[in-house]
Order: C-alpha cells, then structure tokens, then sequence
C-alpha cells in the first residue's frame, strides 16, 4: 500500500535512493501521504514519536551513531517548529539530519486556515539546503533536482537539510505500486584543499619550540588515534584532549581545567604556544578559551572539512581537508624537536592528578565524589553520553577509560534534547549505552522517555541537585538578589515518570549507597533503569571551589 499522491512518492523514492534507511514521524493528517509510504516500504525502518522536540533529537542521536542521514517527518503548522532545536544541533555538529515536513498548498496560506504557517524556509540560518516543492505534475523534473540536491548535501556535506512538501486533499489515497523516478547524482564536495602549502607549514613547525594540539569533539577513528600517536614523542608538542574528543594517550592533558584553573600570569606565559593546531568539534572549557584568547599564539591552524572556527580570534591558517588527510601528509615532513615544553607540563599534569585523588579520598558526598564513583564503574567498551551545564564539565575532570566512546550535544550546548538524543543513539549503537545528566535537563526533555523503542540496557545516571547547580559555581548569579531566577530550585524526583513509562527505579543519596546501588545498576535487565542520586545542592559548589584550591 503506497500513496497515490506521486509527489509523496517522488520524496520516498528519493531517500530510498540516497540510502536513508531510517525515518522518524510524528503523527499527523497533512503527513499522511508520506506517513503511509515510508511504514510500508520494505527496506525504510520507520519509529513513531508524538512530540516532535524530542522526535528530531531521537533522529539525532541515531544519525550521531550511524554517521549518515536520518530523516524526521511532521505534519503542518507548529509541529515543524519544535524541530529547531534539534536542527541547530545539527548544524553546528555536523551531523546529518533530513527535516520533512508536511505544508499547506500555497493558495491556504494566511488565510486562515488550521494548523498554518509561512513553512518555506523557515530554517534558513541554521539549514544546509532548503527545497520548496510544489505539488503539481508540471512542477515533477524541478522537484526532483531540489530532493536529489538536498539529500545529497546532507550526505556530502554532513548537516540538516529541509523538504517542504505541501500536500492539497484527499490525503489518505492509495495504491498498489510505486512510480519509478531517478534522481542524478550530482558531485556536493566542498572541499577545497588544493592550496594547502605542506612545506610552508612543516617549515614553521619545525622551529617552534611550543606546539600544542587542542582536540574538541570528534567520532572515535583508530586511524586518527594512530596519527596523533606521533605526537607524544616530540618533546615540543603538548597534546590537550577534552572527553568528547575520544582520543587518548597516556602522555596528553586530558582534564584541561584542572591542569590550568589556578594558574598564574607567569605560568600563562610559559604555557603559551607557538603554534596552535585545533580540529574536532565545539570546545568544552571556558578557561582554555580564555586562555588561549588572552595568550594568543603566533599561529593557529583550525582543521575542518567545511569552515575555519576562530575560537580564540587569532586564526592564521584555516586548513580546509579532513583532519586524518592533512596529519597523514604533514607528518611525513615534520621532524621532532629538543624542548622542555611537554615534558614540564606533564609534570604538572601529575602532581596535580595526586592531588586529585588525594582530595576526592576526603571529601563529603557531593556532585564532585558522586562522578569519581559512577566513572570508575560503568562498564568497559560501552557508549557514554552526557548532557550538558555542570555534568559535562565534572565529567571533563576525570579520567576517563579508553574503552568508552564519549558522547555529547555540544553544537550548541542545549540542555534540551540529551537525553532524547542519548535514547537514540542507544538505539543504534550495539554497545551498552550509559547516559549521565542533570536534573534540569532531565525533566525539561522528560518526554524522551515516552518512546517504545528504548532498549532493555539502556541506562540514566540522575545526579539530581535540586535545580541548575551551575550558577552556584559560575561568576556572576551568586552576586545578584535574583538567585532563584537562575538556579530553578524544585523537589522533584524522577520516581513516578519511571512508573509511568516502564523504567526499573532506584536512588542514592550518600557515598555509600551510590556504591551499593551501581554494583549492579549495568547489569541485564528486562527493563532500562534510572539510577537517581540525590546531592547538596547548598554544598557541591563549595566542595568544587576548594577542590581548585587544594590542587594548586
């Protein structure tokens, strides 16, 4: 059973051809025609999830895992809009993602007619491509050029693009068989590395004394790992890796702010770099930022495939390649250098992580103690996604295990969609999936877990502080009279949304029962499980400030 209507064949036909094997819809009548061709075509696996906000982040967190396009599918009006957040994340992140959207004709535009808006390009800041059909047989070869475009931009050049497919009535039509339609295959690179001067390059790096390597988000690739190996023997490169870079050595600066939250002028100025190289992803830490902005190196090369970030309002050389093409061909021309810069910093990197564990052996139970706790037990070789505000950054001071492969919706660094995108990605991934998150970010996308498809392994770490600890610990609300403003105090706990939505409940609010409970709180269940841990919400961001005293 397919629709008669041979524009909503055109789109299905369409995503066939550009392997989009994953379609998530929000159900809805303007949809329909779509709705029904996508459910019953045989090779497009299709997920139903009413609230569109937390449907996109669904689709998300499987296109995050998966590394290709997924499609999300809405009706009319409003709907479409609870989209962006998502589409924003997107964007920022690189990740593939293909907005459907089912429209009104344009004669029932502002007319007054239900469920209503000005659709076409409504993305426009935060879109890859916008294709705006027409449902009109005249109008089949200029739609097809538009479907084929978008999809292939969103394959080629990993991003968000829109459909726009108004629909006029009858909508629930059908018939037996599908049209047969092509689409051309149109070459999307957008590369464009052919000016890049390796030896001009190699030739400024094999002067400097101070080389640093500045990793931000980035997929897990053994080939970049084994590349970035090299790099740790040359005594004048300093290797920083935030958790969400998933590269590790053993010889790299991997909890950032710890190594530099309480230093000083001085030691700023012999930190500074020469050179600075930074590919991956949006950058976790504020004080590297600062850092890196108020100490600028001499030169700094961002490595990208599709724009030059300057972070740090000092860039020099935007290298536009993937970052495994350019070390594969710099490395050949680089040679290593006598310095001092590593090997100081390193030792500084250990005290520290002395100190570390020597403070976290005294300490009270707290958001600090608690991610001590949880990091040392989740289990190796599974998928860890985080959300954002305070958890990804007390996740950033630890070490954490070279087996997990670290997640986080850092485009854009919303609280709104973790935990939805963490249930998608546990759906595509075949590794266990662990999601650890914040109160706040919690219940704001609580309807996340109003989705059947969640699997029975998946896993949700609550550290529930009782409403937005993070302005306790940033410069600023703590100093106004309006504290209550930023900090949204509440009493809710997660005990009666996991009844009604089938999780296996548990919860902790001590040092000693946080162990007792994640003894065995990854173990096969017939059901995934919320683990709530109850912290001080008056305490923690004493417990944090002293601890950046006490490393010093």
């Amino acid at each position: 059973m397919y629709p008669k209507k041979e524009l909503a064949q055109l789109v299905i036909s369409a995503c066939y051809q550009f392997n989009i094997d994953t379609v998530v819809v929000s159900p809805g009548s303007r949809n329909a025609p779509l709705t029904i061709g996508f459910s019953n075509h045989s090779e497009i696996e299709v997920f139903s999830l009413v609230d569109e906000r937390c449907a996109a982040f669904f689709a998300l967190g499987i296109a995050q895992q998966k590394q290709k396009p997924v499609a999300v599918l809405c009706t009319s009006g409003s709907a479409l809009l609870n989209y962006y957040p998502a589409i924003a994340e997107a964007f920022y992140s690189d990740i593939p993602l293909v907005i459907i959207s089912a429209d009104r004709p344009k004669h029932l535009i502002d007319i007054g007619d239900g469920q209503t808006i000005r659709q076409e390009n409504i993305f426009e800041n935060h879109i890859l491509f916008s294709a705006n059909l027409v449902e009109n047989p005249k109008f089949i070869a200029r739609n097809s050029q538009l479907i084929g475009e978008a999809l292939q931009i969103a394959n080629s050049q990993k991003g968000p693009v829109h459909i726009n497919v108004p629909f006029d009535e009858p909508l629930y039509e059908t018939v037996q068989e599908m049209k047969t339609f092509h689409f051309p295959n149109i070459s999307m690179s957008s590369l464009d590395n052919s000016n890049i001067n390796y030896n001009k390059l190699a030739s400024i790096w094999n002067t400097a004394d101070k080389k640093m390597l500045l990793i931000g988000v980035n997929y897990p690739d053994e080939d970049l790992q084994q590349l970035m190996d090299l790099y740790s023997e040359d005594d004048s490169v300093l290797l920083l890796t935030e958790s969400t870079s998933n590269l590790h050595h053993n010889k790299a600066i991997n909890a950032i702010d710890q190594l530099i939250f309480s230093m000083d002028d001085e030691q700023f100025k012999e930190l500074q770099p020469d050179i600075l190289i930074t590919f991956g992803g949006m950058i976790v830490s504020k004080r590297i930022k600062r850092f890196l902005r108020d100490y600028a190196p001499k030169h700094h090369w961002n490595i990208d495939e599709k724009k030059g970030t300057n972070t740090f309002f000092c860039l020099s050389e935007f290298i536009q390649t993937k970052p495994v093409n350019f070390f594969n061909n710099f490395n050949k021309i680089i040679s290593n250098k006598e310095s001092n810069y590593q090997p100081k910093w390193l030792k500084v990197r250990d005290k520290r992580r002395i100190k570390h564990d020597l403070y976290l052996s005294k300490i009270a139970h707290s958001d600090l103690k608690v991610f001590e706790q949880i990091l040392k037990k989740i289990p190796n070789n599974s998928q860890l996604q985080i959300s954002n505000s305070a958890i990804i950054r007390y996740a950033q001071m630890y070490t954490i295990d070279s087996s997990l492969e670290v997640f986080c919706n850092r485009g854009t660094s919303g609280i709104d969609g973790s935990t939805s995108t963490a249930i998608g990605a546990a759906l595509a991934s075949d590794k266990q999936t662990i999601f650890i998150t914040g109160d706040l970010s919690f219940f704001y996308d609580s309807n996340a877990l109003w989705n059947k498809n969640i699997p029975s392994n998946f896993r949700i770490i609550l550290v529930n502080n009782s409403g937005g600890g993070i302005f306790k610990i940033i410069p600023g609300p703590s100093t106004t009279n309006a504290s209550k403003y930023f900090e949204t105090p509440h009493c809710l706990t997660a005990e009666h949304l996991c009844k009604m939505h089938n999780f296996e409940y548990l919860q902790a609010s001590s040092t000693k029962t946080v162990k007792e409970q994640l003894n065995a709180f990854f173990e096969v269940a017939e059901k995934p499980r919320i683990l709530e841990i109850f912290t001080p919400s008056m305490k923690n961001h004493t417990i944090l400030k002293d601890y950046f005293k006490y490393i010093k």
